[in-house]
């Protein structure tokens, strides 16, 4: 962890790894793609009440899309406001791919990718440091990550659109618990086949 005069906070999260923090009401959460094209699934909760969790049916019905950029307001399933995107040099996070977890790997790449590590795990691991279980998982956000919706209404995993040091800054509305799985999967182009570290940077 590096400290500087301005940072709360300076991690960086190694390829596959979970990661959870509370931020302040007013702070703000910068996630840097340090390689490039690694997608960050993050969950949101209000710090002092954990029923009050990110919602992404509110989020997409209240800014009337399902793509993510400067202005965005997460709003949880209360309809209040948690986080708000405040700058965005990538131009567009994912709202609807959610997350990897061994049996959706299973279906989609073969029993062989069983043992392989998920996002879902990531989840309850960093999850349980905090009280919360499976059932407080809900639909996440995949900073960095390309998730277009074709004509059809079909979604496709497609190679990225991020670089490396392109960052995405969250304020805080309220005190929120996050919860972030650095993405371990290797069967997609989300991560380039190749899983790489991440900064958290909090002001």
């Amino acid at each position: 962890m590096t400290l500087t005069d301005t940072s709360v906070l300076d991690v960086t999260v190694a390829a596959r790894a979970p990661w959870s923090a509370v931020i302040r009401a007013g702070q703000e959460l910068t996630i840097t793609d340090l390689g490039g094209n690694q997608a960050v699934d993050f969950l949101l909760y209000d710090a002092h009440d954990t029923a009050v969790r990110y919602s992404a049916p509110d989020t997409i019905h209240a800014q009337g899309n399902i793509f993510l950029t400067t202005g965005s307001v997460l709003l949880s399933n209360e309809h209040t406001p948690l986080m708000t995107v405040v700058a965005d040099t990538c131009g567009r996070h994912d709202t609807v791919g959610g997350a990897c977890s061994k049996e959706s790997n299973t279906l989609r790449y073969g029993h062989h990718t069983y043992s392989q590590h998920a996002c879902v795990e990531n989840f309850l691991i960093e999850g349980s440091r905090h009280g919360l279980g499976k059932r407080d998982l809900v639909s996440n956000i995949n900073w960095f990550m390309n998730v277009p919706v074709e004509a059809d209404g079909t979604l496709g995993i497609v190679d990225g659109i991020s670089a490396p040091g392109l960052a995405v800054t969250l304020r805080a509305e309220t005190d929120v618990l996050v919860l972030v799985s650095n993405c371990p999967q290797i069967n997609n182009p989300c991560n380039g086949f190749d899983p790489t570290p991440v900064r958290m940077t909090v002001r």
